[in-house]
């Protein structure tokens, strides 16, 4: 009887219900050898993981031969940066001097040119005088001259003025003179005349053009200057 009291094996199955995130894990973890632990934790040790700290130094470059070779590649480019500046000053010193070279050839070729042509003015000057002094003369006649004389005394005009048209594009300029005041720089006083009718000082006729060719004086205008009246 009492054995027909016990409770019969049952042939049931026992099941149980897990999440996949947080039981399997476990039950791995539970059914892992000592051997493959092992294994694991020397695969996921931090040298040679992604987030230790020699990976870390390794990345940014502070270690061993990154290191030595960053310091050599700074060096380098220190040197270079050096090298470049003076390169660019040595540069800037040589342009200097060739502007200067240029502003100095092209000063002393227009002093030669004023220079040569100044002296072909000065010969040509008393012949522009002479020429001058004649056409004034004839001017003054030409009202009782023939027809004929005229038309050579217009032509001789043409002629006179064709020079001075020449003279004038080589730099050749006319130094003003009646109305100005007396500069001894540019006028050579001939003659004074009393005068009330104009300031003391002051050019009252020209007697003899005077010419320049740029800043050089080459003949100063000889004229009659105003002077005080003997009455003041």
């Amino acid at each position: 009887m009492a054995s027909d009291r016990k409770q019969k094996p049952s042939n049931s199955i026992p099941i149980s219900f897990f999440d996949e995130d947080d039981s399997r894990p476990d039950s791995e973890d539970e059914n892992m050898s000592e051997e493959q632990a092992t294994e694991r934790e020397v695969n996921h040790e931090p040298g040679r993981g992604e987030s230790g700290p020699e990976s870390r130094a390794g990345d940014s470059g502070l270690g061993g031969p990154d290191l030595a070779e960053l310091v050599a590649s700074r060096s380098e480019l220190k040197r270079l940066q050096a090298a470049l500046a003076e390169a660019q000053e040595a540069v800037a010193r040589r342009q200097a001097d060739f502007e200067n070279y240029r502003k100095r050839i092209e000063r002393d070729r227009g002093e030669a040119h004023n220079r040569v042509v100044a002296e072909a003015a000065r010969k040509l000057l008393p012949v522009v005088d002479n020429l001058t002094r004649a056409l004034d003369a004839e001017r003054s006649l030409a009202a009782s001259e023939s027809k004929e004389f005229k038309h050579f005394l217009h032509g001789v005009e043409l002629i006179s003025k064709q020079l001075n048209e020449v003279l004038e594009s080589f730099g050749v300029q006319p130094i003003a003179a009646v109305g100005e005041r007396f500069d001894p720089h540019i006028h050579e006083a001939v003659v004074t005349e009393a005068t009330d009718k104009y300031e003391p000082d002051t050019v009252i006729d020209e007697l003899a053009r005077g010419y320049r060719i740029g800043d050089r004086l080459l003949r100063p205008a000889m004229v009659k200057v105003a002077r005080p009246s003997d009455d003041e």
